[in-house]
């Protein structure tokens, strides 16, 4: 039987709730709708989705919350898109770093946020047949340091793990997961943030210097992250599956 994708909208807003829950199944998707965290969980406890639309301004526990709670849960590799009344692109960074895979800004078109989910979905779906990891948590190697899937941070050598915020493990995982390939910055964008390059397109380059920071990285003659001038950078070691032991 065809998979169809689940689509769970959080969002206090009935009218909202109710038309885009109307327009997702008009265009062939499964979609629940629920009003807030608590719904949300209760749903959540028994049932699995593809991707889960969250606001952020809601009553009670709001959508950063939510997001965080659900990156360390089992609903962590779940997609999230973000809907927010603000533009202020603080308050967007902030989103992705809580985890969000991608965010739109109300008011929005329903048929914008179908690209939007129908994109994320995509890229989440990218992964190399070989990298997938497995829900037993798996460790990628590279080099002296491993990132660790489930917990989402970094390994070194001696077992110590080094912390990374929501943006770092996405950029990281892009590299992990295409090593010794040349990735611009487009790409880079896309893969890690779900948005036109142009709007946003010199984070990267300052996420990359956060992720050379974590990995000990000279800016200037770095191992791990090189830069590849006029086309993009690239995570220069082989990558292996570490299997649980």
């Amino acid at each position: 039987m065809e998979h169809i994708d689940h689509i769970l909208i959080v969002d206090d807003d009935r009218e909202i709730r109710e038309l885009v829950s109307a327009y997702l199944k008009k265009n062939g998707l499964r979609a629940t709708a629920v009003a807030d965290g608590r719904q949300m969980r209760t749903f959540l406890e028994a049932n699995t989705v593809d991707l889960i639309v969250l606001d952020i301004m809601m009553p009670g526990d709001d959508g950063l919350l939510l997001s965080r709670e659900l990156r360390v849960g089992r609903h962590k590799a779940t997609p999230i898109v973000m809907l927010t009344a603000r533009s202020d692109e603080m308050d967007r960074i902030i989103g992705l770093e809580m985890g969000a895979d991608d965010y739109l800004v109300k008011p929005f078109s329903a048929r914008e946020l179908l690209a939007r989910i129908k994109a994320v979905l995509r890229r989440a779906r990218m992964l190399p047949a070989n990298l997938q990891v497995s829900e037993a948590g798996q460790l990628l190697r590279f080099g002296q340091w491993r990132l660790d899937t489930t917990a989402r941070h970094l390994v070194d050598e001696d077992g110590t793990a080094i912390a990374l915020s929501g943006a770092e493990y996405r950029l990281l995982r892009v590299f992990v997961d295409h090593p010794q390939r040349v990735l611009n910055r487009d790409q880079l964008l896309n893969l890690t943030q779900g948005r036109e390059a142009e709007l946003f397109d010199r984070s990267i380059d300052l996420l990359v210097s956060r992720v050379r920071q974590r990995l000990g990285d000279d800016a200037r003659e770095p191992t791990y992250i090189k830069t590849v001038r006029s086309e993009g950078y690239v995570l220069s070691m082989p990558v292996e599956i570490v299997e649980p032991r």
